[in-house]
This record gives structure tokens, C-alpha cells and sequence, in this order.
């Protein structure tokens, strides 16, 4: 793939003069920028008209840049359609969640489903390849830009009607997976069948009175979008079968199931843009989710601002060291790029506020460049080092974007229930003790693995449930928790009892569940101290009401008409155990369940460290690389086991070891 990691990210010479590009190549070349991404979106400058295409601005901009030794991702430019072609055929306009249809303007303004917008699109891109597939600068192509957004317009409506034909090939089989006796919803023609936006099935957003019918829309919307993608990227390998082609993703970006995408990308890339108070788990988990988008291959980070983001609430800098430690901490977790939008400031529109590497003022005499050099100067030391490096793991955590809208399109049983927090709470709990985690999808291999956690597994589909019971069975530990195995993937209700499917390998069975403001806490008392894991916590939201059926109760509820009940229980199922959390506990007793399973399955920190001091490896061959990267605003000390060499300053640290605040260290074991 590439021979070094790429360093740079996106840049728009389009909004600039020649000798204002001279200039910019002049600084890229003083920060070691060695790639940079162009005609992201500029698909109205590149064709003027339906006849015309003129290129001869692109040839000249990717001369140069070659001349200059800096490689080029391509943008296909499709993620924002031109003027012209709005006013056309306005079938490329989309139709928002309220019926409104759009006029031109923004971007992601296409409808995924217009045959207008797939026609032109997929001509600009075919003469895009034609011109550039040989050109030697050209190392990677990106489809588009950040695909989301959805349509609810009459030709997305008959496509729709098109998906469900495919995926349920019959009427009565759409009646009878989206329960449409309920509310005399019975179907007796296709074209009865309506998008479900707020001018039909939903009081909100994601408030639906039909959530099979809103669920199939989320999942054809996603695949709507997937196969514009798949359009482009097969013209791009039909010219040059060896290229890179993948796009911008946006970690947990709900509209899209990834897993899905993730099967068509060469190489998954995505944009990180974490707030000034985003809990550094979080991040850490936003790259975890996107190296599981493939199988835990190394991706690319795509985007990240150097300074400062415009679309925030608050435009905060970031402070000095940080640039640099959160590059870091995404090449921690599988990244085998650093780049940035973007290169220079835009001057006017939405984005002139958004951080770039080079500022307003136009020269390198900045904290921000400064910064951006040092770390260009240090990826050319360490050259190809991580390139191709994997973190190993012992521990996953199932994501799965279906179950997340499924669950936050239920009606009930509680409005705070966030899938992405639920599964966040269980990952923090690992990070902080540097214990490292693969995300995976329900489709995933799970035999590499000891624990398998599946936060709030509400959707159980068809053959997972027998995946779960042999990984188990073999002697692996499987932890889930409240409001799972309740649903097929239908969204509908496996009768016979909570949780559904998964009662015999968790040995319970949940005859209630109570759910109650958040303000409203119970306890989790433990009938006899295990590790960490003594006396009683806080729970709150929901609190399943559940009967052992052979499995051990661990802890019991202390209060309400259910005290005594359990509300945590561990059944013995072949060589291992599955545990089940009948409730929503607070942040500490998820830490010290995690971390006594964990010492029990013997699976071990990378290193211990202070609070704050985030560590990952990644495994090359025979050689082992350990980010060590403080997010503390002081310098913490750690005490090693074992000598460790610095990949930065060369020398061996034994012993003890110092990093910095906001500091990262690069080592070798």
C-alpha cells in the first residue's frame, strides 16, 4: 500500500491563485507533507455544463504536486452536485424527514435514488479515471465525501418498494415481519407501501408508530447510499484494477451500517473530530469501531483538524501537545496515515472558521505549523515502522448498527436508553485499565477471543444465538446485559419468555422489566465479595425482574418490590460462563466486573499505568510497538517490568519512565 505513512490531508488549490499554490507547496514541503487530497468537491468546476468537462485546472494542480514529490488522492467529487444539474433535473433534489423538497445548496444534496444524479455521477467519474488512472502522483481514489443524510422522495419510495421485494420477495411475508394487522396496516398492493417520515408512520425523528416498516427505511437508505458508492468504486477498478478506492467514514454515524461498507473499501478511512471535552475512551473507541470495520486492519485517519472545528458549539484551539498526542493515539489504535483538513483556510463560507494547516495570516510562523512540521519530521524518522502493525486482542465488544436503531426506534421502554453509551460504559471500563478490545459485528470470527461482551443485545438475529452458545461452550466468557434478546431481527418479539433466544445460555429468565426515571436509583448488592467486585452499586433506568434458571446469582436488588431478586447472575454453560447485568449500573461496578473477568481469563494490561495515561501495542512480525500517551496536564511516572527501547530518542528505559503531559513515547519491547 503505501511505503510510508502519508502525511498531509485535504487541500482545495480550486479556491486559490497559482502563485498562492507555489506558496502552499513551498510549506508542505518544509512539514514533510507528502499526500494530500484533491477534488473533494469539485464537480461544478470540472463540468460546467450536461457536454462539458474541463480537467485542465486538475492537470495542473497534480503536475505540480508530483513535481513536488507529493502523492495525490483523487476525490471523485460527487458530494455535491453542480447548480446546472439541480436545475436540469430536479430529480437529484432530495426530499427531507418532513416532506420538504430541497432546492440547490449545501452539500449531500443528491437523492441516492435519482437516475439523474447516478447517471452524471457515474459519468464524471469514468472520464476522471480515463485521465488520471496512469498518472503516477494518483496513489488512492475517495468516492465522494462523508456519505449521509436520507431521502423520502417518490423515486427513493418505488426503490424502496424495489428493496423489499428483493429482501422479502412477497407481500404477505412484509405483512407478517412488520405485524401490519396492528393498526389495519394489512397491504394488499406494492404500491401501497409509503416511505415512513413524518407525513406517515412517525411522530419524530425517532418516534415511529411502525418500527419494522422505519427499520427497513434505515437499512434501505444505508444500502440506497452503499450503492452509489459501489457504482463509483466499480468504474474506478473497471480503469485501474490496483488503486486504492475507499471514502470518509464518521465512526459512530448512525445512518450507515459500516460493517456493511466496510466489504467494499480497500482500506477503511475516516474523519475524527472529537470536542474539546470528549472523553479520550470515546475517541479511542471511535478508532477501535473503525479498525472492526474491517476485520482489525489498519486504516487510515482521514480527517482531523490541526487547531480548531467551525461546526461545534465552541471553536476551542487545541492546546499545545495535543495535535500531536491525539495523532498519535489514532496510529495507537491501527492507523497507518495522519492527515488533516485541511491544508489552507478557506476564505469565506461555512468552513473559513475551521483550523488548517496553514492559517489566515498565510506563512509558517505559527504554533499550529509548527506543530504540524514537527510531527511531519518524526513520521519521516520512523518511515514505515507501524506500517502494516495490528493490535492483538483477547477481549471484544459486538457493535451492531441494526440493534442501535432498533433500539432507539422502540416505542419504550425507556427514552434515555443510548445504545452507543451502553456500549461506550463497557469499553471505558477496559481502556482505563489499558486492557485492549476489538470491535466486531455480529457476523465476526469469535474464536480468537476470551470475553465477548454484547451491551444491550436487543436484536438477536437468525444463527447468532448458536455462534454465542459454541464460542461459550469452548470456554469463552460472554457478558450482556439488560433489554437483550428480546427481538428477532424483524423487530419482532421471540415469544416464550425474556430474554428470548439467549434464556438457556444465560440460564434466566426476565419476567418484567421496570423502567424509571434516571433519578430514581436502586442497588446491586453483592452476596459475597468477588475481587473488586464487593458490597453494593447504584443502578438506575431499567431493572429486569428475572428468575434463575440454574444460573448463579451473584448480586441481588436491595430495594423496591423486587428486592432480593437478582441482578447479576454467571451460568456455567460447557467450559465457560455467560453473565448477565440485569440492569443499568453505575460506571464503577462495570470496572471492577470487567476487571475481575479479565484477571480470571488471565488477560493483562499492556502496562499499568496512572489514571489518564493511555498505552496500546501493535505486533509487526517478531517486533512489538507500545504507545505510551499522557492526556493528563501534568508528566506522570510509570514502573516497568521489562526494558523497553524509545523509537524517538533511541535510548532504553528500564526501570521507570516519564511522560510528559499531553507527552507520547514510541517504544519497542
Amino acid at each position: 500500500m503505501f511505503t510510508k505513512m502519508p502525511y498531509g490531508g485535504d487541500y482545495n488549490p480550486e479556491q486559490w491563485d497559482r502563485a498562492t499554490m507555489e506558496e502552499d507547496i513551498r510549506m508542505f514541503k518544509k512539514a514533510n507533507i507528502d499526500f494530500v487530497r484533491v477534488h473533494i468537491f469539485s464537480w461544478a468546476l470540472s463540468q460546467p455544463d450536461e457536454a462539458t468537462y474541463q480537467f485542465e485546472w486538475l492537470d495542473e494542480v497534480i503536475d505540480r504536486l508530483h513535481e513536488n514529490n507529493i502523492q495525490v488522492g483523487i476525490g471523485t467529487g460527487t458530494a455535491a452536485h453542480p447548480a446546472w444539474l439541480a436545475k436540469k433535473y430536479p430529480d437529484v433534489l432530495r426530499v427531507e424527514f418532513n416532506g420538504m423538497k430541497r432546492k440547490f445548496g449545501g452539500r449531500h444534496n443528491s437523492c441516492p435514488n435519482s437516475p439523474s444524479y447516478r447517471t452524471f455521477a457515474k459519468r464524471l467519474v469514468e472520464r476522471l479515471v480515463d485521465r488520471y488512472k496512469n498518472h503516477p502522483a494518483v496513489v488512492l481514489w475517495n468516492v465522494s465525501n462523508e456519505f449521509g443524510g436520507a431521502c423520502y422522495c417518490e423515486n427513493c419510495e418505488k426503490a424502496f418498494r424495489v428493496w423489499l421485494k428483493k429482501r422479502y420477495r412477497t407481500l404477505d411475508e412484509v405483512n407478517r415481519v412488520w405485524n401490519t394487522r396492528f393498526w389495519g396496516h394489512t397491504f394488499y398492493d406494492w404500491d401501497e407501501i409509503v416511505a415512513p417520515n413524518l407525513l406517515s408512520e412517525h411522530f419524530a425523528e425517532n418516534r415511529t408508530m411502525f418500527q419494522g416498516i422505519s427499520l427497513d427505511y434505515a437499512r434501505f437508505n444505508s444500502d440506497s447510499m452503499l450503492e452509489c458508492y459501489k457504482m463509483e468504486y466499480d468504474v474506478i477498478k473497471e480503469g485501474n484494477p490496483d488503486t486504492i478506492v475507499t471514502t470518509n467514514l464518521m465512526g459512530a454515524f448512525k445512518p450507515l451500517d459500516y460493517f456493511k461498507w466496510g466489504k467494499y473499501m480497500d482500506v477503511i478511512a475516516w474523519d475524527n473530530y472529537p470536542a474539546f471535552d470528549t472523553p479520550y475512551s470515546y475517541t479511542a473507541l471511535m478508532h477501535d469501531l473503525m479498525r472492526g470495520v474491517k476485520d482489525q486492519q489498519p486504516f487510515m485517519l482521514m480527517e482531523q483538524t490541526p487547531s480548531q472545528q467551525n461546526w461545534q458549539p465552541y471553536n476551542s484551539l487545541k492546546r499545545p501537545g495535543v495535535l500531536k498526542l491525539w495523532s498519535y493515539q489514532a496510529v495507537a489504535h491501527g492507523s497507518d496515515s495522519v492527515l488533516y483538513f485541511q491544508m489552507r483556510r478557506s476564505r469565506g463560507a461555512c468552513e473559513k472558521f475551521h483550523g488548517a494547516v496553514i492559517e489566515h495570516v498565510g506563512h509558517e510562523h505559527t504554533r499550529v505549523f509548527k506543530e504540524v512540521a514537527e510531527i511531519g519530521q518524526e513520521l519521516v524518522d520512523l518511515s514505515n515502522t507501524f506500517i502494516g502493525s495490528k493490535l492483538l486482542s483477547k477481549v471484544a465488544i459486538v457493535f451492531d448498527w441494526e440493534n442501535w436503531w432498533a433500539i432507539e426506534y422502540s416505542s419504550g421502554p425507556h427514552a434515555d436508553l443510548k445504545y452507543v453509551e451502553q456500549v461506550h460504559k463497557y469499553y471505558e471500563a477496559l481502556y482505563k485499565k489499558n486492557i485492549q478490545v476489538d470491535i466486531v459485528s455480529t457476523d465476526s470470527d469469535l474464536e480468537q477471543y476470551e470475553v465477548v461482551i454484547a451491551p444491550v443485545l436487543y436484536m438477536v438475529k437468525e444463527g447468532y444465538v448458536k455462534r454465542l452458545e459454541r464460542f461459550v461452550e469452548a470456554g469463552g466468557c460472554f457478558v450482556t446485559t439488560f433489554f437483550s434478546g428480546i427481538v428477532d431481527e424483524n423487530d419482532l418479539v421471540t415469544l416464550g419468555g425474556y430474554p428470548g433466544e439467549l434464556r438457556s445460555l444465560l440460564g434466566i429468565w426476565s419476567e418484567e422489566i421496570d423502567s424509571l426515571p434516571l433519578e430514581h436509583k436502586n442497588k446491586m448488592v453483592l452476596k459475597s465479595n468477588r475481587g473488586q467486585l464487593q458490597g453494593e452499586y447504584d443502578c438506575n433506568m431499567l431493572f429486569d425482574l428475572i428468575h434463575s434458571e440454574g444460573a448463579e446469582v451473584v448480586a441481588e436488588y436491595g430495594d423496591d418490590f423486587y428486592k432480593g431478586r437478582p441482578a447479576l447472575t454467571v451460568n456455567k454453560y460447557g467450559k465457560g460462563e455467560a453473565w448477565y447485568v440485569a440492569t443499568n449500573p453505575e460506571q464503577d461496578f462495570i470496572d471492577h466486573l470487567l476487571i475481575d473477568i479479565s484477571e480470571r481469563q488471565n488477560i493483562k494490561p499492556v502496562l499499568n499505568t496512572p489514571s489518564g495515561v493511555e498505552v496500546t501495542k501493535r505486533v509487526k512480525d517478531e517486533n512489538e510497538f507500545v504507545f505510551v500517551m499522557n492526556h493528563n496536564k501534568e508528566s506522570k511516572t510509570i514502573q516497568l517490568q521489562e526494558a523497553y527501547k524509545d523509537l524517538q530518542t533511541g535510548q532504553l528505559c528500564q526501570d521507570q519512565l516519564t511522560v510528559e503531559a499531553n507527552g507520547v513515547l514510541l517504544l519497542k519491547v
